[in-house]
């Protein structure tokens, strides 16, 4: 077996999974047969070399993963479109846009995800934590306090979600992906026996990403002292790519060296991976190879 870089997403009863060169989306239907897609990734990241370039990539990378994902989410949902009802909204999108009705729907999930994720993440904390400014007057303090904010409402966001029985699934598949994951990176055969050897908790995972965009922002933040609300917001939106960039970079260097240095910068990500990942029952492991058989080079 040609060992290669992969990584996944848990999407609706099922994975997905990708390498550089492939991608695969398996999905366990009602009828409990599995369908597999793949397909060779086109990615103009790379046609452009721009994920030859540390700090810059991240943020590219970061687009055209959220891209991905909804569309893998979108394939996955079809499967179930007969158990749910098609509502107004589909209908007219679908009757204006015809066939490019799911180009106009990935954009406008990215555009609501991009809205909701400023006013959770920058708005809200940002307003808060201006009002210890009436009390404290220490800048690095103060952003201090704002970040601490942002990994409150980020940890109360998942600890909610986390309480809908969709969502407990989905994040079961989460685990499903790491387990059958760290199988192949330990050179163990794709079985579901050797998957449940392993934990459900993995350094490069998304929800690393997301506590060490948090901790960054808190460090680039402080530079910027503490200036009007509305400055603040726009100076936080406009730093997001930077933050993505420093931030991949971080997750990459995670992902490729284990000692004690990584594994403490990891650790926190790593924790709050115990809430967004759960023990994947057998069926759930199946599927996750399943998708992981789909892309990588056996001999």
């Amino acid at each position: 077996m040609k060992k290669q870089s992969v990584g996944g997403q848990a999407v609706i009863e099922g994975v997905m999974m990708q390498s550089k060169e492939k991608r695969a989306i398996a999905v366990r239907k009602s009828n409990g047969e599995i369908v597999v897609r793949k397909n060779k990734i086109k990615s103009w990241i790379n046609e452009k070399n721009i994920d030859k370039i540390p700090f810059l990539r991240g943020s590219f990378v970061l687009i055209e993963t959220m891209i991905e994902g909804i569309k893998s989410l979108n394939f996955s949902s079809e499967f179930f479109l007969d158990e749910v009802e098609e509502d107004a909204f589909d209908r007219f999108i679908k009757k204006m846009f015809k066939d490019k009705s799911n180009d106009v729907m990935i954009g406008i999930s990215m555009i609501i995800a991009f809205v909701l994720s400023v006013g959770l993440f920058v708005l809200l904390p940002t307003i808060v934590g201006g009002a210890f400014s009436k009390l404290i007057n220490n800048d690095l303090l103060l952003n201090l306090i704002e970040g601490a904010i942002r990994i409150c409402i980020l940890f109360g966001y998942i600890v909610l979600i986390s309480k809908s029985k969709d969502i407990e699934r989905v994040f079961q598949y989460h685990g499903a992906e790491h387990k059958s994951i760290y199988c192949y990176e330990n050179n163990l055969e794709l079985t579901v026996e050797n998957a449940k050897k392993f934990g459900r908790l993995h350094p490069r995972c998304g929800t690393n990403f997301l506590f060490i965009v948090m901790f960054i922002s808190i460090i680039l933040f402080s530079f910027f002292g503490w200036p009007n609300p509305i400055l603040r917001v726009v100076m936080r939106i406009v730093c997001i790519p930077i933050v993505a960039g420093i931030s991949y970079e971080i997750i990459r260097f995670l992902g490729k060296y284990n000692n004690k240095f990584t594994k403490i910068v990891a650790y926190p990500g790593m924790m709050l991976q115990k809430f967004t990942t759960k023990e994947p029952d057998d069926e759930q492991l199946e599927v996750a190879i399943a998708a992981l058989k789909a892309i990588i080079d056996e001999k």
